[in-house]
């Protein structure tokens, strides 16, 4: 049973709906009066709220020096309850350096207005009070904002730990916000146990980090999907709730319901979609017929050095294989083992070529056009040996025109709408490329087809500036904007593998690759073709 949970995922929607909430006040004056012609005041706000007749103080904002129109860093953050009347109290004092505290500060006015007046107008602006008059033209401006929401979903573990399984994107200056639907295994949302307890807590966002506790509640995942086939059999009285194809919890802070007497809860958490779907392996799809098209592109820019020089990355030592070789036959070895025939297409790149020497940026090394395939890894190794002493190294390093060539074959397989082939190009070079711009835009639309693209970098340039490339550390996106659909960049540079056996640079570039081939055809929908045949010989396996 658990092997069937490891490869299902569970795809969530989730939403807040508000009962009590938080809101955020922000204070700012307006020409406040001198207390003398040589000095401006120091302001400082305290926000005082009023209970049983009572005015308590609930907190106050940083001292500005010497200013009568200050605006206040300092957020107030409130209980907002729609039911009640809340009546607030901004009361403006003037804090000197030499002053210790409010006792000791100037009162230079007040403001008296309800939340529920603030909330409705969004800003609310009043004369300062004192004693009863007019203080001046000096006034005090509330703003408001909402809460920032974010929900968190951890599992418990057998040894009462929790692990963070889902934290949603932070909704910002909502009360109702809805929330992207997700995607998490079975196996990373509760072990495979669809019993074991669910904490969901709520969040809101604040920019120093410091979050403010909205509230939570438990459920399980047999619960949630329970709920939503239609078959829950909760009392009326226990929550969660059924709601048609709906499921609700309320949402509790554990310390309002012992401080507030008429507390119900900080607001209603709404499940509107949940389901399992089969995501099936990369192993389903090898077995199932699914082939590996491996195609090398090499670098034979000029900055490689002459192939005759010792010096150069591209020389042949008799003994020795040099930087390029030693990459493509770490990776090669493993992919030809997913392809049937060993037939593998090889490119150059950067080199002035026979008969009339122009550059070309998508060459044959075996300098067939028409049929750019060698047989097995040696025979690429053997045609990449042939081709360069015909050859002047020249540049610049452009590999957009090869990934579109890879990108054109791809496309033709993505239109059968069937897992029979997916394209690895693995393209070796020494240097930063050129066409950045055009790459860039290229692998956007590859990411779109079944391909994956590992880039080696050979010798010791700087390639910082290909790091961008790989999607690890950020969404890389077109010269238009446009964010890849899907991450298919893997980037390395060989002197990280140098002293290394072949093994671990092929695991390193390698190793990204069956998820991306999963992400593709479960992406798309498309099963593995021949499945039903294997997982009938699979069932039958000892």
């Amino acid at each position: 049973m658990s092997n069937i949970y490891e490869s299902a995922a569970t795809t969530l929607g989730l939403f807040n709906s508000p009962c009590l909430t938080k809101v955020e006040l922000r204070v700012a004056c307006k020409g406040i009066s001198d207390r003398d012609a040589l000095s401006k005041p120091d302001p400082c706000v305290v926000l005082k709220m009023q209970s049983h007749g009572q005015w308590f103080e609930v907190d106050r904002t940083e001292v500005i020096r010497s200013s009568i129109s200050p605006v206040f860093s300092k957020v107030f953050t409130v209980d907002y309850y729609f039911e009640e009347v809340q009546r607030l109290r901004f009361e403006l004092h003037d804090i000197s350096s030499n002053h210790n505290g409010l006792k000791e500060a100037d009162f230079l006015g007040a403001m008296e207005c309800t939340l529920g007046q603030i909330v409705s107008q969004r800003k609310l602006s009043k004369a300062l009070l004192k004693q009863g008059n007019t203080s001046g033209k000096s006034s005090i401006t509330d703003f408001f904002s909402k809460s920032d929401p974010f929900l968190e979903i951890f599992r418990v573990n057998d040894d009462g730990t929790e692990s963070l399984v889902h934290r949603t994107e932070t909704i910002m200056n909502n009360l109702s916000p809805v929330w992207k639907s997700f995607k998490v295994s079975l196996n990373t949302l509760c072990s495979g146990d669809q019993e074991r307890e669910l904490k969901c807590t709520v969040w809101d966002w604040d920019s120093n980090g410091k979050h403010d506790f909205i509230g939570e509640f438990q459920t399980t995942f047999k619960e949630m999907k329970s709920a939503m086939d239609g078959k829950q059999a909760l009392s009326q009285e226990k929550l969660p709730t059924d709601l048609g194809q709906k499921i609700q919890w309320e949402c509790i802070n554990p310390k309002y319901q012992v401080k507030k007497k008429n507390y119900r809860n900080s607001g209603m958490v709404i499940l509107t979609l949940c389901k399992i779907i089969k995501m099936h392996s990369f192993l389903d799809y090898i077995m199932g017929g699914c082939q590996i098209q491996f195609t090398v592109a090499i670098d034979f820019t000029a900055s490689n050095g002459d192939p005759r020089n010792s010096c150069s990355l591209h020389y042949i030592h008799p003994y020795q294989p040099n930087e390029y070789l030693k990459a493509l036959i770490a990776v090669g070895e493993i992919c030809q083992d997913y392809d049937s025939d060993k037939m593998f297409p090889a490119f150059g790149f950067g080199a002035q070529i026979p008969p009339d020497f122009k550059v070309s940026h998508d060459f044959a090394v075996n300098f067939d056009e028409d049929n750019p395939e060698c047989a097995g890894i040696q025979g690429v190794v053997e045609a990449y040996q042939n081709c360069l002493p015909k050859i002047q190294l020249y540049g610049p390093t452009n590999i957009a025109p090869i990934i579109q060539k890879v990108a054109d074959s791809a496309s033709e397989e993505m239109h059968t709408k069937e897992a029979m082939e997916y394209f690895i190009l693995l393209i070796l070079t020494d240097g930063v490329i050129t066409d950045m711009a055009d790459t860039r835009e290229a692998i956007v639309h590859a990411s779109h087809l079944p391909m994956s693209v590992i880039i080696v970098g050979i010798g010791s340039a700087d390639f910082s500036d290909m790091q961008m490339l790989d999607g690890d550390d950020g969404i890389l996106r077109s010269p238009k904007g446009e964010p890849v659909l899907r991450d298919i960049v893997q980037f390395v540079p060989f002197r990280n593998f140098k002293h290394a056996s072949p093994t671990a640079l092929a695991k390193s570039v390698l190793a990204e690759v069956p998820n991306q081939v999963v992400d593709y055809y479960n992406g798309k929908g498309i099963k593995p073709k021949c499945l039903s045949d294997y997982e009938s010989s699979r069932a039958f396996s000892p």
